[in-house]
């Protein structure tokens, strides 16, 4: 296992003290992980923070004996404080995770890491400036047992050589929030405009992507990409689909798709094997082995001809098995091992540079798709 997998159990007999934390954004990711962290034991919502009324109140209901803070550097000098859950915009996380890191907190920093490039390389070098804290990046797929099992059967030869990979993440949607306000327009909806979010690559197809990185064991070499705002022309700045191919070393190609005007197998994750796919959904993968069969046939008018035909065989589902033999969200496996790795000063599986190697391949690709042109990793 690439993470620490320490079970809840242990580590509660260990350390009966919860990890305390406090959330910064209690927007809609914010509220949902806070739902789940509820349900993870060893760990104390304390805190919360966020510039929104209507949020603050949807906090306080959740966590009536929780503090509130409308500026979250407030939140970072409480010393009763040990841990932050990042969850806002993503323009704002470079800022944020530098100031909390300075604080003294562990750091869990919600996906894409960073705005820009930039960025990353920078969050990187801070990082190695406070190697007791723990800084781990929102990819919790990284913690589902399920990639886990996929990485196994790949690794194990059982679909032959891969060089090719299919990806989509696919809505049939505005992917819009409802505002009550106007004028909190461009907060609430900032995965719009480009000046707070990446858009589709960074807020959906940073997932797929840091899934790809860490099947190939590296991050990609280039990319190409197309992309536009051509069906939800509201005024929004982002695109509303885009289409990139990565290449990676040894020959091997992925695509990575998203739309928000068909929800067909929204989710999906393909490795196209010479021997067989696996097909990666939501909380379920098959594995379909190719079928050859060799016969006489007329091909191109030449009867008698040789004709070899390859399908998929009957599809086969992977078995796995989550840590604590549980159904939980992705999500709430990260936690628990953020716990451990804040309790035994571990490195996140998911850490500041493979957040970093994620949020340089999905930013390129929307360089790529901007300037119509190829894009090198450097």
């Amino acid at each position: 296992m690439a993470f620490s997998g320490v079970s809840v159990e242990k580590l509660f007999a260990r350390d009966n003290d919860p990890l305390r934390i406090g959330m910064i954004g209690f927007g809609s990711r914010g509220s949902g992980v806070a739902s789940i962290m509820k349900n993870i034991p060893n760990l104390s919502l304390v805190a919360y923070c966020d510039i929104i009324k209507q949020q603050m109140h949807a906090a306080e209901t959740l966590f009536p004996n929780a503090v509130g803070y409308r500026d979250y550097r407030k939140l970072l000098n409480s010393s009763s404080i040990e841990a932050v859950y990042i969850a806002l915009p993503e323009h704002l996380h470079f800022v944020a995770a530098t100031e909390a890191l300075e604080a003294g907190k562990h750091v869990y920093l919600e996906k894409t890491m960073t705005h820009t490039p930039e960025e990353a390389d920078q969050l990187v070098d801070l990082a190695g400036r406070y190697p007791k804290s723990v800084l781990q990046i929102g990819h919790q797929y990284r913690y589902y047992q399920l990639y886990h099992k996929v990485f196994e059967v790949i690794r194990g030869g059982f679909i032959g050589d891969v060089k090719q990979y299919e990806c989509q993440y696919n809505r049939n949607s505005n992917w819009r929030r409802p505002v009550s306000d106007p004028s909190l327009e461009r907060q609430i909806n900032w995965r719009m405009y480009k000046e707070y979010s990446g858009g589709l690559m960074t807020e959906l197809c940073a997932h797929q992507v840091d899934i790809l990185n860490w099947f190939n064991r590296s991050h990609p070499l280039s990319v190409v990409a197309m992309g536009g705002i051509d069906y939800w022309q509201d005024g929004r700045e982002t695109f509303d689909n885009i289409r990139a191919v990565y290449a990676y070393p040894n020959g091997v190609k992925a695509s990575v798709t998203s739309i928000l005007s068909n929800s067909y197998n929204g989710y999906s994750i393909r490795v196209l094997g010479t021997k067989g796919t696996i097909e990666i959904q939501r909380t379920k993968a098959f594995a379909f082995p190719e079928v050859r069969s060799t016969e006489l046939t007329t091909v191109d008018g030449v009867t008698g001809a040789t004709a070899e035909s390859w399908g998929q065989g009957k599809p086969m589902e992977l078995e796995f098995q989550n840590q604590d033999d549980q159904n939980r969200d992705p999500t709430a496996y990260a936690l628990m091992d953020f716990i451990t790795c804040v309790k035994e000063g571990k490195r996140p599986f998911s850490n500041v540079e493979t957040g970093r190697e994620v949020a340089k391949s999905v930013l390129l690709a929307n360089r790529a798709a901007e300037s119509e042109t190829m894009q090198y990793w450097a």
